[in-house]
């Protein structure tokens, strides 16, 4: 069996949801409007497949159709509103993909209280086997992961720096490519890492504000 093929005239709906991005295809009736948000962390990619739609991003307003895209950068305030009589299809991502997702905004463009929202949200379906004892737990580990590969990698970062100018200023590429190479083995772990706690945490922060977990701790 191959690999999934999605198509935007069917698949209205989120497609890829993980730490490091979420991807949907979006559809927008006439008319209708987003409400003006941004992302406290993730840049979001907005690619217009069909109609044509309104958008307002960090205050300035430009209107796009079928094989034009706009970007709205991490913070950045932004609304859509689809223009015509048609509507509109757009594919959008937003990298990286961690709750908070949303951070309302006013149409002064003041932050309003973060937007929790449920994984279902999202096309997620979240496990009803993981307690939040657990979930709080996983948190806890990762977290102590991150440290402990920071500190090393710190260490690694300094040491290696220093050869690798060195190096450089010697002519000797070898050994730059070498100490290069050490430099990046230490700093890989820790996007691995981050994308750990990021995982657990999307899992944990719905908890709270979903009501079938309401009361469930174990």
């Amino acid at each position: 069996m191959g690999f999934p093929v999605y198509d935007y005239r069917t698949d209205i709906r989120n497609v890829l949801v993980t730490p490091q991005i979420r991807s949907r295809f979006l559809r927008m009736e006439p008319g209708q409007t987003a409400q003006r948000h941004s992302h406290d962390l993730g840049h979001e990619i907005f690619l217009i497949l069909e109609g044509r739609v309104e958008f307002e991003i960090d205050g300035e307003i430009e209107a796009l159709g079928p094989g034009q895209m706009c970007v709205a950068l991490a913070d950045q305030p932004h609304t859509v509103r689809v223009l015509g009589d048609e509507p509109m299809t757009m594919y959008l991502s937003v990298t990286p993909h961690i709750h908070p997702t949303h951070t309302p905004r006013t149409e002064d463009g003041e932050r309003l209280p973060h937007n929790f929202v449920a994984a279902r949200s999202y096309d997620v379906e979240p496990d009803m086997q993981v307690s939040v004892s657990e979930l709080v737990a996983r948190q806890v580990h990762a977290s102590q992961l991150l440290e402990e590969l920071t500190r090393t990698c710190a260490a690694v970062q300094q040491e290696m720096g220093l050869q690798l100018k060195t190096a450089l200023a010697e002519g000797d590429m070898e050994a730059a490519t070498a100490a290069r190479k050490a430099m990046w083995e230490a700093i890989y772990p820790i996007y691995k890492a981050v994308a750990e706690l990021a995982d657990v945490w999307n899992a944990l922060a719905p908890r709270v504000t979903d009501e079938s977990f309401r009361g469930r701790i174990d």
